[in-house]
């Protein structure tokens, strides 16, 4: 019963603190996830709690257990839209790119700490992937938006290289545990770990997302049955041979990209449960780790981790995506920069000590700090990093909170609520606000007192504003409630003057005294600009040309629809 007891006390008041230390991460600079790293370690054998916890077992599992919540919860988040320009550039990066940097952080650890080949490979491969966990974390928690080209290629990227890091890892173990394997077997069981992950992913997603949005139920038990269908896939997948990380990504992808109003009561859920998987995971991983024992690796790991960072990742970067895609130096630059490690390191880390591979310690402590390196140099630092490469565009104006009425099984009718922050609506009557045909007002609140909003109800700053529509509602009413000084923002990021992307480039050259080649004379702003930027453009895309600065601001499909114009600084 005391035993029973401590785990409720300890654990309650672990987690407990990590919740209220995130409100301090932000003011002090520190990453969250090294915050819940530091909690464990301190509550640990060496800490303050004095908790002795070495089951490296049970820390295996529930780290299986966490990173399949997360996985399934950053597929759910992912737009399959983001897939037209970040699939193929992710999956190279996923593969090539972490197959590449295994092998040269592999190469160092030979040298550093004086392994074999296979073992300086396997220390190599534990610490080859980007890290989910601390990616979406990072990317969402400093509030970087970041061209589409970009956030969706480190996204998609996070959410699939496990399956290559998992794959090399447990090969060059079993070769460390038994001896070599055949190159047959080996490549056999890359494919079922891919083929598997994907087919029972996208399979088993397709079915549950169908299942969910079928079934009528109590709103409590869409969450659960969505999480209950991804850990099925995962462990069917796993069962089967095949990559249950990767599936359970595909499987969340599925289920978010299903249309219905399952989404609003499973995606709040999700969301916590995907915050007390992080917290959990780093909290659990912090008690394995003695820091008596990270010493005698902390200058060889830390010499490890500046070469995993400043030559192994720009290097994997370089040579996956470099040759086959578009990409801009500054986009390659930070996409080199974002890869942040994280929990699956270390939890691949357990596994030689659980295969009983000789001197496991080694690669769980050099894991460990390798990811202490990672998230405290590159994680605090990737706000300032994006502003620097100009990767970063300019958040907009979104409603304060949004919510499906329930009325329509699908394309619902939402709640989506305002705060008028844009001085240019001061005192103006509501029948003059150019709303999309299908939204309207629902209510109209001010200091905290609703109002019976007429069409000659004037405006006032802080009002708040209740308006029903759709999603396809949300950039005309975005545009129309955009605050001032996210007006000025975008103004200064898009610039000043606003061109039609269909605008004719011979009309555009003789408005701005512009000289055009033969070519160019008949083709739209949109082409052209397409063009510059290698023919694949997403929104804040930039071109330098003839003096100007001209900026993609919106962009439809493939096409260029409106192209910002401002003079160089």
């Amino acid at each position: 019963m005391d035993t029973i007891n401590s785990l409720f006390l300890f654990s309650g008041f672990l987690i407990a603190l990590s919740i209220v230390a995130s409100r301090v991460s932000s003011r002090i600079g520190v990453p969250l996830l090294v915050l819940f790293l530091g909690l464990g370690m301190m509550a640990g054998e060496e800490g303050v709690l004095g908790i002795e916890f070495d089951d490296y077992s049970l820390a295996y599992l529930i780290g299986h257990l966490a990173l399949a919540m997360i996985l399934l919860d950053g597929g759910l988040r992912t737009r399959l839209k983001t897939f037209r320009v970040g699939l193929k550039p992710a999956l190279c990066l996923a593969t090539l790119g972490v197959f590449v940097t295994s092998g040269l952080v592999g190469l160092m650890a030979t040298w550093i700490f004086d392994l074999s080949w296979v073992e300086g490979l396997l220390v190599g491969a534990i610490v080859g992937s980007t890290d989910a966990a601390a990616v979406f974390s990072m990317l969402s928690g400093q509030g970087v938006t970041l061209n589409e080209r970009v956030g969706a290629t480190l996204e998609i990227e996070s959410g699939t290289n496990d399956p290559m890091a998992i794959f090399l890892t447990i090969t060059l173990a079993e070769v460390l545990v038994s001896g070599a394997s055949g190159v047959g077997h080996t490549l056999m069981t890359f494919a079922s770990q891919f083929g598997l992950g994907l087919l029972v992913g996208v399979g088993g997603g397709w079915l549950a997302a169908k299942l969910l949005r079928w079934l009528d139920l109590a709103s409590g038990l869409y969450s659960l049955l969505a999480l209950a269908s991804g850990f099925f896939i995962f462990g069917l997948t796993s069962a089967a041979g095949g990559s249950g990380f990767l599936a359970i990504y595909l499987a969340g992808l599925m289920i978010g990209n299903q249309p219905g109003r399952h989404l609003t009561h499973i995606l709040p859920v999700h969301d916590g449960l995907a915050w007390l998987s992080q917290i959990g995971l780093f909290l659990v991983l912090g008690l394995l780790v003695t820091p008596s024992e990270m010493i005698d690796y902390a200058i060889p790991g830390a010499v490890l981790a500046l070469g995993l960072i400043f030559v192994a990742r720009p290097l994997a970067v370089l040579v996956s995506l470099k040759p086959f895609f578009n990409f801009r130096w500054r986009e390659l630059g930070f996409i080199s920069w974002v890869g942040l490690r994280g929990a699956v390191p270390i939890v691949l880390a357990i596994f030689p000590v659980i295969a009983g591979v000789e001197n496991a310690t080694l690669y769980f402590n050099v894991a460990f700090f390798v990811v202490l390196m990672s998230l405290l140099m590159q994680g605090a630092s990737l706000a300032r990093v994006a502003r620097w490469m100009r990767v970063e565009v300019p958040a907009g104006t979104t409603p304060n909170r949004r919510g499906a009425l329930g009325v329509l099984p699908e394309n619902d009718y939402e709640m989506f609520v305002y705060k008028v922050e844009n001085e240019a609506l001061e005192d103006v009557p509501i029948r003059l606000l150019r709303f999309p045909s299908g939204a309207l007002i629902s209510g109209l609140f001010r200091k905290h007192t609703m109002l019976h909003a007429k069409g000659s109800t004037r405006l006032k700053l802080g009002d708040v504003i209740c308006v029903i529509g759709r999603s396809e509602d949300l950039p005309a009413l975005n545009r129309l409630f955009n605050g001032d000084a996210t007006l000025k923002r975008e103004r200064a990021f898009f610039g000043t003057f606003t061109l039609d992307g269909e605008a004719v480039m011979s009309d555009v050259a003789d408005a701005y005294g512009l000289t055009l080649s033969a070519g160019e004379q008949n083709m739209t702003l949109g082409e052209f600009v397409s063009l510059r930027v290698g023919g694949h453009p997403v929104v804040g895309d930039d071109v330098d040309w003839h003096g100007f600065h001209w900026v993609v601001n919106a962009v439809e499909g493939n096409r260029v629809t409106r192209v910002g114009l401002r003079l160089y600084h």
